[in-house]
């Protein structure tokens, strides 16, 4: 008889899970084990879109660059902050109103459509805009984007940890990050091959691709096959939001994760200096597309790598992330801080940034899986919620102060970043180990 769909779904599945029982289960009941498979693949293929569209609306990239095509190029500096804390901030509240619904799939699905329509709002902006109006427009649709982006956070690890057994979240995170950099790569080869300085026309296809994958990813999230889960918290959403954070105060190993996440948070606001500094040494737009696709690779080669390591020990993945990130920071502001106004290679800049990206995803890989291992049931939906709120906050604070250092210079900046990393791991070192 021929193979039929479920038959090669099991059996692709099988090779991803490498052993003789795919369908193990640990930490998830039988009912939702026989699904796995399925919900293994709809979960990834709606991972890979939104990377994919992630990449392509980037805030390090792209969104820097085409602010500065429309004439407001003042407005770069809040695109990071407002991408990451918008999304985190308000997940206390978000939490708590998700915790309370037994199927959590739909805050996912409708969170997916609020970041394709505000991206769509972002293109129609470039394109019917002009100059400061145009780039408040990007950063509306941004706010917004991020705020939806705050749902998704939240319903992808309580989804994931009820469909997808432990041992394997890791290595579905790797694989997403992994195929969604190799597309992206292809992407960018395509769009920036023998390009000068890109047309807003082209930013504004380029956002109304990135929403598309949106739109798809949505529907995807929708066909997964969840169980019901526990429900809790039949108050008002900003009390409990409150009330959660007492998770701070009583559970020291969540607490030293989130202090541990926070100093690792150098990874991700070191990146913008290493393009800013590389502007300063060529301001040419084929550096769009150099970093853009320094971004892919790093994403591509090293995702799937950290994912399977993290499935061992997500513990070792947020170290070694940490270290690597903290050493490129503090080489590359060396070099920057004793090189003056002198000219370096052009090419240093974009190849510290593909070293960055590499430790960034093992951080980012490492701490996400480390959170969906250490917690169940409720638990996990309440320390997504706390971690990323808290961190959301910190963030911003952060933020401001390497703002008013960068007024120093860009290489200050990443040193004092390198250092924060450096206490990171250190304190990484001490978490407990929760894979296995």
């Amino acid at each position: 008889m021929p193979a039929t769909k479920t038959d090669t779904i099991d059996q692709l599945y099988g090779l991803i899970a490498n052993e003789e029982d795919a369908r193990a289960c640990t930490d998830i009941p039988d009912s939702a084990c026989r699904e796995v498979p399925r919900n293994f693949f709809l979960i990834l293929a709606s991972n890979v879109l939104t990377k994919l569209g992630d990449l392509l609306i980037s805030p390090k990239t792209v969104l820097a660059w085409l602010l500065g095509a429309v004439g407001a190029p003042a407005l770069v500096a809040w695109l990071v902050p407002i991408r990451e804390s918008g999304s985190m901030v308000p997940q206390m509240a978000i939490g708590a109103w998700v915790r309370r619904k037994p199927v959590r799939k739909w805050f996912w699905t409708l969170g997916s459509f609020g970041q394709a329509i505000s991206v769509a709002a972002m293109a129609a902006s470039v394109w019917f805009l002009e100059g400061y109006t145009a780039g408040y427009g990007v950063v509306g649709g941004l706010i917004v984007f991020s705020l939806a982006r705050g749902f998704c956070s939240v319903a992808m690890k309580d989804v994931q940890g009820k469909c997808i057994p432990k041992g394997r979240r890791g290595r579905l995170s790797g694989l997403a990050t992994t195929i969604g950099g190799t597309a992206t790569v292809v992407l960018t080869v395509l769009l920036f091959w023998n390009r000068g300085e890109p047309s807003v026309a082209f930013y504004a296809a380029l956002l109304l691709i990135a929403a598309l994958m949106w739109v798809i990813a949505g529907l995807l999230f929708a066909s997964v096959a969840e169980y019901d889960g526990e429900t809790g918290g039949g108050g008002n959403a900003l009390g409990e939001a409150v009330r959660s954070l007492s998770l701070l105060r009583d559970d020291p190993p969540f607490r030293h994760f989130v202090i541990t996440r926070a100093l690792l948070l150098c990874s991700a606001l070191a990146s913008p200096y290493f393009v800013v500094l590389a502007q300063k040494q060529a301001d040419s737009g084929w550096l769009l597309g150099v970093f853009l696709l320094a971004s892919s690779l790093a994403s591509s080669v090293s995702a799937s790598v950290w994912g399977w390591m993290a499935d061992a020990s997500s513990r070792r993945v947020m170290i070694r992330g940490g270290a690597l990130a903290a050493l490129v920071c503090l080489v590359t502001g060396l070099i920057a801080l004793f090189s003056g106004e002198q000219a370096i290679s052009i090419w240093l800049y974009p190849a510290a940034f593909f070293v960055l990206g590499i430790a960034h995803a093992g951080v980012r890989l490492g701490r996400k899986t480390y959170l969906v291992d250490m917690a169940g049931g409720n638990k996990r939906t309440d320390y997504t919620a706390v971690s990323n709120s808290v961190i959301g906050l910190l963030l911003l604070v952060t933020g401001g102060l390497t703002a008013l250092l960068g007024l120093v210079s860009e290489a200050a900046v990443i040193l004092a970043l390198g250092l924060m990393g450096t206490a990171g791991v250190v304190s990484a070192l001490r978490l407990e180990e929760v894979s296995g």
